[in-house]
């Protein structure tokens, strides 16, 4: 019957206003199961000194605790996309949080550290179902002239996250809520979880793409394996005494890796659906930018770790007085976030970026004379002007650095670039954490802070380094990003034209 009928007049005027009410519920529904992936991956380092009080952990275990969701996480990203891509988005984000909150409950109820490490990696790999749908399920259920406001909560969510994560784990830490400890802070998840469950059943929509790309299962067993060989050694290997076995599995890594590498290219020719698309990295632009990536992730896995031991261990200090610690850091970061992808990078370009790297090295440097300086006697206003410095080049790099990486890569292969870029970043984290074991742990110099304080300045000069070979790879990002993140020749191209963005996208690192 034609629109202007006047029969169905009634009921098509209210269907906008419920499925209105309907995708603005759903965007509630997705940006809670964000803000507690972010909180999650940032909640857990405030608590690390009471599990292992509590546990009798050693360092290696702890270093799972984190390490071991960063690896899943990173993992899983780019098949927790595709597999949303066949089967339904709605159905794994779904499935995702409903594995998230079990894995929640078995992190909270762990009864030996072992226990805590292998629900960790449960809950990683959980995330990696339920966070790739989110920017994915946000693009098919808003039209395009919604998207800047709907992005623009997102990043909201996420200064949100950052900010918020720290203070929750002080105060459910030291809080001691019924005698628990630490274990409330996986517990909270579990309400918001059943929450997220039954409400996302009502009011999220089904979609799948047409056009999905199938799992390449052999090369993601290959990079498992690959990466595993080299970070269980380099995490284990301190407090095993560095034995030959851990010698050898690093060098069968790199191997592992190349085997990885030709195999993909072979299962390109094969059907074009490689987990990674080499291709890309004849980009120079893009190839320097997964080694930013890559390298900023090593050296921001490693600084947030070694920071709160640093204070709790080092320092003495509380959870709750280490997390308000952080409000410098995680404040300066939101807001030059903010300014420099608003104000700065559309005038100035790379050179926001490089600024950034060079904001933060300072800050690095500073935090690094002061524990030196200082020792154990350093207070919380002493160490916030390095803090500070850190939070705002962390934000002047990290919220503009995905547009400049991507900008010269073709607009069909966007979704494949930003996975491996997003992806690349949770590896590098998971590095950082497992290079601690020599950076931090293989430093501590005799009991007491005394000793934490040595092996933070040892592990500063680890980041300083990271920091310093990040800005010379910035200078291999283009000046300035191409409008749209489009190639030449591809400018034009209309909106709607426009692919869908990577399901594997995510705020890459946070604090």
């Amino acid at each position: 019957m034609p629109p202007s009928a006047p029969t169905p007049a009634a009921p098509a005027a209210g269907a906008p206003v419920s499925a209105d009410r309907r995708r603005w519920a759903a965007l509630a529904i997705l940006l809670t199961a964000s803000f507690m992936d972010l909180v999650d991956a940032t909640i857990v380092n405030i608590a690390l000194p009471s599990i292992r009080q509590d546990t009798g952990a050693g360092f290696g275990t702890l270093q799972w605790v984190t390490a071991g969701y960063a690896l899943a996480f990173a993992l899983g990203l780019i098949t927790g996309g595709r597999l949303g891509d066949i089967h339904g988005r709605r159905k794994l984000f779904l499935l995702g949080m409903g594995g998230f909150t079990v894995a929640s409950a078995l992190c909270g109820l762990a009864a030996d550290p072992a226990m805590l490490v292998a629900a960790r990696v449960l809950q990683g790999a959980m995330a990696s179902l339920m966070v790739p749908q989110v920017l994915a399920i946000i693009h098919v259920t808003f039209p395009a002239h919604e998207r800047g406001k709907v992005f623009g909560m997102f990043g909201a969510v996420i200064g949100l996250g950052a900010v918020c994560g720290p203070l929750i784990g002080a105060l459910l830490t030291q809080g001691d809520l019924f005698g628990l400890a630490w274990r409330p802070i996986f517990l909270i998840n579990l309400p918001v979880g059943l929450a997220g469950i039954v409400l996302g059943r009502r009011f999220l929509t089904e979609s799948r793409s047409d056009t999905a790309l199938r799992l390449d299962l052999v090369g993601t067993a290959l990079l498992t394996a690959g990466l595993l060989l080299v970070l269980y050694p380099l995490t284990h290997g301190r407090e095993a005494g560095w034995p030959v076995w851990g010698f050898v599995a690093m060098a069968a890594g790199p191997p592992v890796l190349a085997g990885f590498v030709r195999y993909e290219r072979f299962k390109a020719r094969k059907d074009g659906s490689p987990l990674v698309e080499l291709s890309l990295f004849r980009i120079r632009s893009f190839a320097a930018g997964v080694g930013v990536q890559l390298t900023f992730g090593v050296a921001s896995g490693l600084f947030f770790l070694i920071w709160t031991l640093h204070m709790q261990l080092g320092l003495g200090w509380g959870p709750l007085h280490a997390g308000l610690t952080g409000l410098p850091f995680s404040l300066a970061c939101s807001a030059a976030a903010g300014l420099s992808v608003q104000k700065l990078v559309p005038r100035f370009g790379r050179t926001v970026l490089q600024g950034g790297a060079l904001v933060m090295l300072a800050g690095a440097l500073l935090y690094l004379w002061q524990a030196g300086h200082y020792g154990t006697t350093l207070e919380s206003w002493q160490m916030a002007p390095a803090m500070a410095l850190m939070g705002a080049g962390m934000g002047l790099i990290v919220a503009p650095l995905t547009d400049a990486v991507l900008s010269e890569v073709p607009v069909r292969h966007s979704g494949s670039a930003s996975g491996i870029f997003n992806t690349t970043g949770q590896m590098g984290m998971a590095l950082g954490l497992a290079l601690s074991s020599v950076a931090f742990f293989g430093a501590v110099d005799g009991p007491g802070g005394a000793g934490f304080v040595t092996a933070t300045t040892h592990s500063l000069w680890w980041i300083a380094g990271g920091l310093l070979l990040v800005l010379v790879l910035l200078f291999r990002l283009p000046r300035r990003a191409r409008a749209g993140s489009l190639p030449q020749g591809e400018a034009g191209a209309p909106a709607e034209t426009a692919p869908e963005p990577a399901a594997a996208d995510r705020p890459a690192l946070v604090p």
